[in-house]
């Protein structure tokens, strides 16, 4: 009993996460100069520098300018929000 009803609890948690995943695609991701750049555990990276045609933007992270690739981006409960690791972000040029 105690094992389908963790089953049952890990499904929903899942499910709720692929739904809000899904919600976020579909947003505009809205980038400025200014606005904070969240990294994917939620942790805040920087402000936006600048916004490339592209929609990349760049920022000034550890003394060093990091341009983070727009198709990293998106909109995570109304915050600019890369699926980037402050690490993976470290190694960008």
């Amino acid at each position: 009993m105690k094992k389908s009803l963790l089953a049952v609890a890990v499904l929903a948690v899942i499910g709720l996460s692929a739904g809000a995943y899904a919600n976020d695609a579909s947003s505009p991701v809205i980038a400025h100069k200014g606005k904070m750049l969240y990294a994917a555990n939620g942790g805040r990276l920087a402000s936006v520098y600048r916004v490339d045609d592209d929609g990349a933007v760049a920022l000034i992270l550890d003394g060093k300018m990091r341009v983070v690739p727009a198709d990293t981006l998106s909109m995570v409960d109304g915050k600019l929000t890369t699926r980037l690791s402050k690490s993976d972000v470290l190694s960008l040029r």
